[in-house]
């Protein structure tokens, strides 16, 4: 099958909608990133016309997503620089389908952040 049998792309005047697409396709089957056509570097820096913009496209997305992969939950999220996890210099919205029999479910973005790992010194 090709790409085209299993995503859509979506548009506006002010965003895209794609496919997220990585090393191993499965591990984010059905994830969708906006990105803004303005490329700006962060979600701080989006316009009110551009958060209107990816609202239309979330949730139109989302009923794509809702009807093709019938999804428990969602993740929805922003990296917002690297020590954030951001691996590309613009900003983009990811829209993560969930399902409850995922080895992960039940745990939502902030799950490995609250590692005890993760804690600072001093807090």
């Amino acid at each position: 099958m090709s790409k085209a049998d299993y995503y859509l792309d979506f548009e506006n005047e002010y965003c895209i909608g794609v496919p997220s697409l990585n090393k191993n396709p499965k591990t984010l089957i059905g994830s969708y990133v906006i990105i803004p056509k303005s490329h700006v570097k962060s979600p701080f820096d989006l316009s009110v016309e551009e958060w209107l913009a990816t609202k239309d496209l979330m949730d139109r997305i989302k009923s794509y997503i809702d009807e093709k992969y019938k999804p428990d939950g969602y993740n929805l999220g922003w990296n917002v620089g690297a020590v954030a996890g951001q691996e590309v210099e613009y900003a983009h919205l990811h829209i993560i389908p969930r399902y409850k029999d995922e080895p992960y479910a039940g745990r939502g973005i902030r799950y490995w952040l609250k590692q005890d790992e993760n804690i600072r010194p001093g807090t």
